[in-house]
């Protein structure tokens, strides 16, 4: 096995990189550290220092400890994918896997600080290194899910002004197909276990010092109107922003190994597979199933000492479909979800055949951890738990008042006279829709809930019609622009629909053009099922279709969306 990050320069019109796969085994020791500034801050009780990097502020001092032998012993990166491969990192040689990866970044690669890269890798090692690279560098990183098209790619290229990529051999073609289009884009990394290397990286990385309000990140996240938003992070709400959120909600210690199943896209693997566990010094456990498969992520929890547990209510709700008295669990004692409410019976039947509790929490990408049901408290099914420092979390009406326990309005979070450090800079190029989320005294959320007298929120749905599917936020605009690309198709809405497995599915009700309505409505159904996967993600395709003659409309020409929604959920 190699033991140096080694790339390869190919002809190409544009430079191109090889990232070899790594495989080291770390067998290290450490001990906790002392967070009692980091917790202060994080409760809004002390200033936000005014440097801060993640890599070298933590991950740098973990290795230390590391170095001296002190604590449990577990590696801070433990991966396998099923298959007999292994994988294991501790601190130590993840610091030093990291600053190789980060002379790839700025040597070969050409990127400076402030560049910005999409970096579109599943769930393998390098995706950690390169966030920890990226980190080190002060290079912007942009995450971005396998399951994304070329058309997907190029919008995210293009709306980004990325300079490089980083993504498979399996997807390099569909960069190549749009790569002419993205002006910007001078470098191509592709992460491969097929290429020889040629020469190695330097081993040695000084990591550049970033204020705590230097940005980041860059998530993309959908929208109802428009093309999907970019939501822009510091190194202050994405590094410190989370403490919290890993020490109580996950209640992660040295000794803890944290898997969490989020897809490497979304910001939940960063709270629940870097920033969370590793703040605590946790091992952040993987393994890179390329499909959900219940019975291999069981017999997983039966082989590995795995302690703490966290996926969408989706898996849950499929893993209970399964005899779970069965299995017997090596050493899991905690359990979290988020992303979609979860089903008070799924909540039930997990915790009847475990004797386990599920433990959900609320979140955005723009805010991080909002809500959560922490250890410790009253749980009530079905509730997203109460407030979480630092925030004030109200329910309000359309002129920004507070309402009483009971009444249903939009869950907002108060700001005094500056905004949460947590919060997100901005929409990128976007300060309409970045001043839209304020609300007199408040952060609207997008989401709307009710307030009991004891202070736990309860989720009613989304006010902007957004999907959340299995824990993918799907905006309906999306997907009615891909099907309005098929010729059978003059219009469509695209609503939410109930699904005992996946909580809500995309709806499609498509008015049909003259020369499609003979044709026979479920090889049709399909083949613009087929069409969508085709245009955009395969996740965001309507899993129903029905064929209409008209849509309800206001006097403006604006699709009666909430009618059609409300309908189909039984409320009208």
């Amino acid at each position: 096995m190699k033991i140096l990050l080694e790339f390869q320069v190919l002809r190409s019109p544009w430079r191109i990189q090889t990232l070899c796969r790594l495989f080291h085994q770390c067998h290290k020791t450490f001990a906790p550290l002392n967070f009692s500034d980091y917790e202060a801050i994080s409760r809004c009780e002390q200033e936000v220092p005014e440097y801060f990097n993640f890599a070298s502020d933590v991950l740098d001092k973990w290795s230390q400890i590391e170095k001296e032998q002190k604590g449990p012993s577990n590696p801070a990166l433990w991966w396998i994918n099923g298959k007999g491969d292994e994988t294991k990192w501790g601190f130590e040689e993840l610091g030093f896997l990291s600053q190789k990866a980060a002379n790839v970044l700025s040597g070969p690669c050409g990127l400076q600080r402030g560049d910005r890269v999409l970096v579109i890798l599943p769930r393998i090692p390098e995706w950690w290194l390169l966030n920890v690279a990226c980190m080190r560098t002060g290079v912007i990183i942009i995450p971005g899910t396998t399951q994304l098209t070329a058309q997907d790619i190029c919008y995210r290229l293009l709306a980004s002004k990325a300079k490089c990529i980083i993504t498979t051999d399996v997807l390099a073609p569909a960069v190549d197909s749009v790569a002419s289009k993205c002006q910007f884009l001078k470098t191509k990394l592709i992460v491969s276990e097929s290429m020889s290397p040629s020469q190695a990286a330097p081993a040695v990385h000084n990591c550049v010092k970033t204020k705590s309000q230097d940005p980041m990140t860059i998530y993309f996240t959908s929208g109802t109107t428009g093309s999907p938003k970019m939501v822009e992070h510091s190194y202050g709400s994405f590094g410190l922003g989370f403490f919290l959120c890993g020490r109580y909600w996950m209640n992660l210690t040295p000794s803890d190994i944290m898997w969490n199943m989020s897809d490497t896209a979304w910001v939940k693997a960063a709270i629940g597979s870097v920033f969370g566990p590793w703040f605590q010094g946790t091992c952040v456990f993987v393994h890179a199933m390329p499909q959900f498969d219940p019975r291999a992520i069981l017999n997983s929890l039966c082989r590995y000492p795995v302690t703490t547990l966290c996926s969408a209510p989706t898996a849950y709700r499929m893993l209970v479909q399964h005899d779970l008295t069965r299995y017997a669990f090596k050493a899991l004692k905690h359990c979290l979800t988020g992303g979609e409410p979860l089903n008070p019976e799924v909540m039930a039947q997990w915790k009847s055949q475990t004797g386990l509790t599920i433990y959900e929490g609320y979140g955005q990408t723009e805010i991080g951890m909002i809500c959560a049901n922490m250890k410790g408290m009253k749980i009530k099914p079905g509730s997203l738990g109460k407030a979480t420092p630092p925030y004030d979390v109200q329910i309000i009406d359309e002129n920004g008042g507070v309402l009483p326990p009971g009444k249903e309005g939009d869950i907002a979070i108060k700001m005094d006279a500056k905004r949460p450090f947590t919060f997100f800079t901005r929409y990128l190029d976007d300060p309409v829709k970045t001043a839209s989320t304020i609300r007199g005294n408040f952060y609207t959320t997008g989401d709307r809930g009710s307030m009991d007298e004891d202070g736990y929120i309860w989720f009613i749905g989304r006010s902007d019609d957004v999907i959340i599917s299995s824990g993918y936020r799907i905006g309906p605009f999306e997907i009615e622009s891909a099907l309005i690309q098929h010729p059978a198709v003059v219009e469509s809405a695209v609503i939410s629909s109930p699904d005992p497995i996946r909580g809500e599915v995309v709806k499609a009700l498509v008015v049909l053009s003259p020369s499609f309505k003979s044709q026979d409505p479920k090889k049709l159904a399909c083949e613009l099922q087929d069409h969508v996967k085709k245009v955009t993600a395969p996740y965001k395709y309507p899993r129903k279709i029905e064929f209409v003659q008209q849509l309800p409309k206001t006097i403006t020409g604006k699709i009666k969306r909430n009618e059609l929604r409300n309908k189909e959920w039984g409320q009208i």
